[in-house]
């Protein structure tokens, strides 16, 4: 495995352009264990359920300097209302489709390659502290190519009223091609920031390894929306790793839709006095799609709080994977934790493995998880029939109820139409008969 890696991966690697002695030695570390690491394989616990032996055997490149007309599909995605936007196509800042006018004073959203030369001090402060390329080889082969993505810096006080849209386009054409792009966001004290991550893309084999690292300060929140819609034929693996202060809010909500292959490994370190974190997702699977949710909340200190709530909706032969682990330590006194997951299973061959965890060290704390797996309900099915609806009606209302309740929450207007629209045309026959 060690020498397909090498094979694969080392040319690449070694020719990318120049970069700062610091972010060209966080690079050779990065590159050197995943090296070491290899592909993630069924053996380990974290990946039992998700293979990634399709993956290994693709010789993915970097995609040509030359990118492709993607105007079409760019347009398409546009979220109505939401200005603020970077775009990036097969893993490269598209300035041209960009727009970042009307920025408050001292806001930063750049690419990283600019922030690289006009904020060197602040990134280095903060990339790579966050998440653990160390255990996890995806994050680490992430960093081996560090250079493209997003850098947001939002100072003290200053809360954004307008959502920042990154929409990152997968383009790869006759060729396999692979992109590594790396969000970076620093949330001062008392700050506030609504941040929506969009991956769409077209037909063709594609990799898309993203690794978002949030440092949410004292009192700032942080609103998140992450939307995977990628082509059929596209894997797609993501990392969120996010730091918070005393008495910070993350909300993070996750929809993976698109890609033969999803894995999302979703973190976030409660390590203030009266934290909250939420990480809420949903995930639709048919045909033979494979979506990965892997979950850790850590209350690192006294008095803190979180919530996840996670649905799944499997049709056709569609495997679904979700892991969820909260961990409170010994000294995490008054902890207020909860998770659950719910899944939907249109059809006898949908799959899926559910494994809800709570490692807890203390002992005056409040936490409590939950799993079921389900089909639809035969008597609310012949209740909906009676009153005039077919049976393909029938199923789509009630997977859409089932879905919704993840979506009262969202205060974009943008990003729940386009929710909407997802779900109803995912629904067998579009959500029509």
């Amino acid at each position: 495995m060690i020498d397909t890696i090498q094979e694969t991966y080392r040319s690449s690697f070694e020719h990318q352009p120049e970069a700062p002695a610091w972010l060209a030695e966080l690079r050779r570390q990065g590159f050197a264990r995943f090296t070491e690491l290899g592909f993630p394989t069924t053996k380990l616990e974290n990946w039992r359920y998700t293979s990634t032996a399709a993956l290994a055997k693709v010789a993915f490149q970097p995609a040509p300097v030359s990118a492709p007309d993607t105007k079409a599909i760019v347009d398409a995605n546009r979220l109505e209302g939401v200005d603020l936007q970077l775009v990036f196509v097969n893993g490269r800042f598209d300035a041209a489709a960009s727009t970042t006018a009307g920025l408050p004073e001292g806001v930063v959203v750049v690419s990283l390659g600019e922030a690289l030369g006009s904020h060197e001090a602040l990134v280095r402060e903060h990339l790579g502290r966050y998440v653990d390329a160390e255990q996890q080889a995806f994050a680490a082969l992430n960093t081996a190519y560090l250079g493209e993505g997003v850098f947001v810096h939002v100072p003290e006080g200053v809360q954004l009223s307008a959502p920042i849209h990154l929409l990152f386009v997968a383009a790869p054409g006759a060729d396999p091609v692979m992109m590594h792009p790396r969000v970076l966001v620093v949330a001062d004290k008392g700050s506030r920031l609504q941040l929506i991550e969009q991956y769409v893309g077209t037909a063709g084999a594609s990799l898309t390894n993203t690794v978002a690292e949030f440092a949410v300060g004292e009192e700032a929140e942080v609103v998140h929306y992450r939307l995977q819609r990628e082509g059929a034929e596209a894997f797609h693996i993501g990392t969120l790793a996010a730091s918070q202060a005393a008495g910070s809010r993350l909300r993070s909500f996750s929809l993976s839709l698109g890609a033969a292959l999803a894995r999302h490994d979703l973190g976030t370190n409660l390590g203030g006095k009266d934290a909250w974190g939420e990480l809420n997702g949903l995930y639709l699977v048919k045909g033979t799609q494979h979506a990965d949710f892997h979950t850790t909340i850590e209350h690192t200190v006294p008095h803190c709080a979180s919530r996840e709530l996670f649905k799944g909706v499997l049709d056709g032969k569609g495997h679904g994977v979700f892991n969820g682990r909260i961990v409170v330590p010994r000294d995490a006194q008054k902890s207020d934790s909860g998770m659950t997951n719910q899944n939907l299973l249109l059809s006898r061959d949908a799959e899926i493995d559910t494994k809800p965890e709570l490692e807890i060290y203390a002992d005056d704390v409040k936490c409590s998880h939950g799993a079921t797996v389900g089909q639809l309900d035969e008597e609310s099915i012949f209740y909906l029939r009676a009153r005039g609806l077919s049976l393909q009606e029938a199923r789509s209302l009630l997977t859409l109820g089932f879905a919704l309740e993840l979506f009262e929450q969202i205060d974009i207007p943008a990003v729940r139409s386009l929710l909407d629209r997802e779900v109803l045309a995912w629904l067998p026959g579009g959500g029509k008969e």
